[in-house]
Parts: C-alpha cells; structure tokens; sequence
C-alpha cells in the first residue's frame, strides 16, 4: 500500500490530521477499545448558507444524496452497508450536513468509496427530485402539528432580521414549493466538493493507514471555486420582541431566546455553566434545549412549584451567534404570563447574587460526567471532531471540559448580565384554544 503524499501531523492529545491537496480536511482518533470504525463526511452547508427563496434546500440535497449515483444504487447504498454489518445515516443543520456510517473497522473502506462518490456523482433525477418534495412536505405537516415547531418557528423568525439563522431548516412552504430539479443540483455542485468537507473518523485502525485510504478514494476528486461567504452581520438587539402563536391543544408553552455568542466567543464556556446552573448539566449537544434536572434552579422554581410540568434550555455551539433558549410547559390552571414571572425572577437572581463556587464546581462535575458518556463511542467521537472542525477546529472539543472547568462564578453573573436581558430577548407564547386572553402589548406578565 502506497504512503500518503502528505504528512500526517499528531497532535499531543492523540489526533491525527492532514489536509490533501484538494483542500479536504482529515481528522481521525485511533480507539483500540472494540473493532469498529466509524466515519463522518461534514459539509460546510446548511440553513446558513439559504435565503428567501432557496430555503430548505440544503436539507432537500441531503434527501437526494440517498438516491444514489451510477455506481451505487439507493438500492445499493443500503444493502451493501447492512450485509457489511454497518449503520448510516445523515443530518442536516443550520451550519451543515453530515452523513455518517459505522462499520466494522475491516469494512469501513468501504464507507469510504461510498461517501467519496456521492460526493460529486449522486444522480438528481426528476422523478426522484418530485417524489421528495412530497416526502419533505409531509415532514414539514408532522412538524406542524408540534406546538413547539410553530412556536419556535415563530420566535427565531422575530429574533433574527437579517442573518438566514432566522429560519428552520425545513425551509418555508412557499420554497419548497418552487424549488426546481436545477436549483438542487447547482446546490449540490456549488458546496459538495473536497475543498467544503471535512472527513472525521474514529475506531480501530492505524491512523497513517487510514490517511492512505482516504486519499485514495477522496484525492482526486476537483475542488469546487471559492465557496460562496455568508456575510449577513445581524444588528445588535435594542428592546424586547414578542411573539404570540395560537393553536389546538390544551397546553400552553413558553420561549425565551436570548441573542448568545458563538462558539469560539470567550463568553460561551461561562454561558454553558450558567445553562448548567439554571437547568441541569448536560452533554455536549449541538440541538439544545436539553431537559432540565429537578435539582436545578429553574426546575426547582416552577416545576416543584407546581408552575410547569417541565422546563428546559441550552446554549448552542454556532459558527455566527446565534440563540439561548429556555422553554416551560404551562402547567393546567397556571397563567402563561404567571410561569414567565417566575422564570425572570430566577434570571433576575442570578444576575444579583450570582453563584456560589460549590454551586458551580457541582454543577461542571455533573457536566464533566454527561460530556464523557455522550462521546464515549467511535461513532460520537468521530461525530464530536468533525463538528468541532466546521464551527472553530478539533480544539473546541478536546479542550471542552478544561476550559469549563476554569469558569469562574464571576463570568458566570458576566454573561447573566450581558445576555440575560430583557432588551436582548425574544419571547414567544403558545397559546392553546382555551378561554385565554394574551399578555397586552408592553404589558409585563408579573405585573
């Protein structure tokens, strides 16, 4: 087997990496532990990368890159992984879309061809194409029957003016509607190249090996011209937005966002404590609005209060700063404007009084336990390192639990301050078809 043409650089904390000359980006983590392997293909698209018009479109491409190309069938795709004792799958976000296949490690080559030939020869067939339009317009109908979908739907459209994070990444009706056969393959052609991905892996392998693999089935494949950039810079917030969507059920819900830093800002790590503080620790987890523990504030607040049935929130790792949200389910016979009183007066503590240290060191050490059991696996670990990858670099997640344990209760109240305002939030109220009357305009719901 031929050495790779580049250098493989390992890093101190066990990472191997390599770019090839095409522009991809390689990351890989050697794990002896059970002969499994798993790969991980992230593309820099997603909701971001749509506007008026387009969006949906990445998640759209995302459906037909399981159609196959001429040398892989949609047929084949998911015989030869399962005959090969394999799983995959992929996703589409609002930074990008990845597809992933776990194998035994003797197989994962071919995961590798697999991936490296939908890269530029997945089939855009016109039949194909209309038959997903139906499919995505009956996911975005179950979509629409969640009260949570409508209403967050709703509040990032009032949160975000500018930046294209103001939509989800189902896309609008309307869109889907009018996106051609042309628009999704020019899509696919403009951001599916090597020079937009990057290729994580993790499992049982020898990682100067693997490099030689990748290349082999990735190297010659053209880069793409120069990406096209998201420019959109959303105006800072100057004053409360509100949001009131009405609808069937008999439960009401409630959404606060808050404007929040991205990734890489140095606030973010003291506002992943806080959200520990105030809901619960959690895993790493890109989706946010993690479940709350009933030891935490806000759980202590409104559900052993008898306020909500459940309350929730998360800060979510972003390239462009994007949102903090918190959400309550209104319990029966309980005002809506009543449960978000309670909940700024708890925002409204934090700020005053802050945190106690053995407050904060309880909660990371909670923290530290989640994030070990959500990256525990090949799979999670390839899934962790090429998502750091897109939004900053491998750092952002070897580095996670050291750089949350430097927090301090001070940069905790830091971030309260700064982002738990009310000039900084959005706030959105489901509203079931009872005999409800919604918070007047200006009105607050404690007064």
């Amino acid at each position: 087997m031929p050495r790779p043409r580049l250098r493989l650089h390992r890093t101190r904390d066990g990472i191997a990496r390599a770019t090839l000359a095409n522009g991809l980006r390689v990351v890989a983590r050697e794990m002896r532990a059970s002969p499994v392997a798993a790969l991980c293909v992230w593309y820099r698209v997603g909701s971001r990368n749509e506007h008026n018009g387009i969006t949906g479109i990445s998640h759209w491409v995302e459906h037909m890159m399981f159609k196959g190309t001429r040398k892989y069938s949609e047929s084949d795709l998911d015989r030869l992984v399962s005959r090969n004792g394999g799983v995959h799958n992929a996703f589409t976000w609002i930074d990008f879309t990845a597809y992933y296949e776990t194998m035994p490690a003797d197989k994962i080559g071919l995961a590798l061809d697999l991936e490296a030939d939908r890269m530029v020869n997945a089939c855009f067939d016109k039949r194909g194409v209309e038959r997903e339009r139906a499919v995505i317009f009956n996911e975005r109908q179950m979509y629409e029957n969640s009260p949570g979908f409508r209403l967050g739907e709703e509040v990032r459209a009032a949160a975000f003016r500018v930046h294209p994070y103001g939509h989800e990444v189902i896309g609008h009706i309307c869109d889907l509607q009018a996106i051609t056969r042309d628009d999704l393959y020019a899509h696919y052609r403009r951001y599916y190249a090597p020079n937009n991905a990057v290729v994580a892996l993790a499992g049982d392998f020898d990682a100067r090996d693997m490099l030689t693999q990748v290349e082999r089935c990735f190297g010659r494949l053209k880069p793409a011209p120069k990406i096209p950039p998201v420019t959109a810079n959303e105006p800072p917030q100057k004053g409360e937005r509100r949001v009131v969507v009405r609808g069937e059920g008999d439960t009401d819900y409630l959404a606060l966002a808050f404007r929040a830093p991205a990734a890489t800002h140095e606030d973010y790590m003291a506002l992943v404590a806080l959200d520990s503080v105030l809901c619960g620790a959690s895993g790493l987890s890109f989706f946010g609005e993690g479940a709350s523990n009933r030891s935490s504030r806000l759980s202590r607040a409104l559900v052993d209060s008898g306020y909500a049935a459940d309350v929730g929130g998360g800060p979510i790792p972003t390239i462009d700063p994007f949102l903090y949200g918190l959400s309550a389910t209104v319990m029966p016979g309980k005002a809506i404007g009543e449960v978000e009183g309670r909940l700024w007066e708890e925002l409204e503590r934090v700020r005053r009084e802050g945190v106690t240290l053995s407050e904060l060191e309880k909660t990371i050490k909670q923290t530290r336990a989640q994030v070990a059991f959500s990256a525990e696996t090949a799979t999670t670990q390839a899934f962790w390192l090429g998502f750091s990858e897109v939004i900053a670099d491998y750092t952002w997640f070897t580095t996670f639990l050291s750089r949350l344990a430097r927090v301090t209760p001070a940069e905790v109240v830091h971030v309260a301050n700064r982002y738990l305002t009310r000039d900084n939030v959005t706030v959105g109220c489901y509203l079931a078809c009872k005999d409800h009357q919604s918070p007047k305009a200006g009105e607050r719901p404690d007064s």
